[in-house]
């Protein structure tokens, strides 16, 4: 199926990697299909990409910069209702998918990531949606740009 995304132009996407979110996402609530694209170019090179995009099949100016939650904050752990989560199916420590969304302005610096909405997926149903954590300590904007920066020194060995 061919797709026309935001970032990456045109490409071809097999029918297993669409993502239905039934309820949308939210402030896009009426778009239900959805996929996530990385540079994988970087793989090959043996880089995991840290950004990926959630890019809505169906609206292509729709493409959410995502992030695994463990590079925002190490002991990311959202409560939820568990009725919240009955609509992607059974969830196992093998099949749970979790990503933040990323907001990022043109000052790169006043980069955030929202710890109070995660995006929760079931890679076996291929099912997602857009929760609100219970957590009280969880922030809507998160400052990240200097947990990124630390991130980086740490792999590059720069810090003792």
């Amino acid at each position: 199926m061919l797709v026309q995304t935001k970032h990456f132009g045109e490409i071809d996407l097999a029918e297993e990697k669409i993502l239905t979110f039934d309820n949308g996402i939210m402030g896009f609530e009426e778009y239900k299909r959805y996929t996530i694209l990385y540079d994988s170019e970087k793989e090959a090179e043996g880089k995991r990409p840290s950004i990926s995009w959630l890019q809505c099949l169906d609206l292509k100016e729709l493409a959410i910069p995502i992030i695994n939650p463990l590079l925002v904050k190490e002991d990311y752990n959202p409560t939820v209702e568990d009725e919240l989560l009955a609509g992607l199916g059974e969830l196992t420590d093998e099949n749970l998918v979790i990503f933040l969304t990323l907001t990022v302005p043109a000052d790169i610096t006043k980069m955030t990531s929202n710890l109070k909405a995660p995006i929760v997926i079931n890679a076996d149903t291929r099912k997602g949606c857009q929760i609100v954590a219970e957590n009280a300590d969880y922030q809507v904007r998160f400052p990240v740009y200097e947990q990124f920066k630390k991130n980086r020194e740490e792999k590059e060995g720069n810090v003792c």
